[in-house]
């Protein structure tokens, strides 16, 4: 019996990279978005369960800052010359700053198709070349390879679908009036 939670699955030592089935992931993951996301109404992708807390417009915008700021740009850079300095990410207060929770959702969405798509292109001209061993070494985290930003490429994919889909729990609590959810189950 593995003592793993099921939760956090523990990579096989003999599992291969497989950077053709990431990017298939990449690639799919905008028609999940868009139908996750556009289960709240137009007011309720604005809601936010405490000022701390990310809407789901929020979260979908980040994801398109990041679509266009952080992981395909710092692939490129760690395959080109993994020794250029990457861009900076001002990540603090980003949202706040760049007023996430006032933009068009509809817009934001469409954005992040369109340069997702534009970044899969780009994954799609350079996969079978690629050395995804390369590695920028970061000033705090050490070294990270291209391979390992292209895994966590599509993880965050994820993380940010769990996080919509922890709003769209909490909005059905939110509007159960004097009933609870208990019945779905615990989140």
């Amino acid at each position: 019996m593995s003592t793993h939670s099921a939760e956090t699955p523990t990579p096989d030592a003999r599992s291969p990279f497989d950077p053709r089935a990431l990017r298939d992931r990449l690639a799919a993951f905008p028609a999940a978005l868009r139908a996750l996301a556009t289960v709240a109404s137009p007011a309720d992708v604005r809601w936010k369960p405490a000022p701390e807390h990310w809407s789901i417009l929020e979260a979908c915008c980040h994801m398109l800052d990041e679509e266009r700021e952080d992981f395909a740009v710092r692939i490129a850079s760690t395959l080109r010359d993994p020794t250029t300095p990457w861009p900076r990410l001002e990540l603090e207060g980003i949202a706040e700053r760049r007023r996430y929770n006032e933009q068009d959702f509809a817009k934001t969405l469409d954005g992040f198709t369109s340069k997702r798509a534009e970044n899969v292109a780009w994954l799609d001209a350079h996969l079978a070349e690629a050395d995804f061993t390369k590695a920028y070494q970061h000033p705090k985290f050490g070294a990270l390879h291209a391979g390992m930003l292209l895994a966590s490429w599509a993880a965050h994919d994820a993380l940010h679908a769990r996080q919509i889909s922890k709003r769209l729990y909490e909005l059905a609590a939110r509007d159960a009036g004097p009933y609870s959810v208990k019945y779905a189950g615990e989140w």
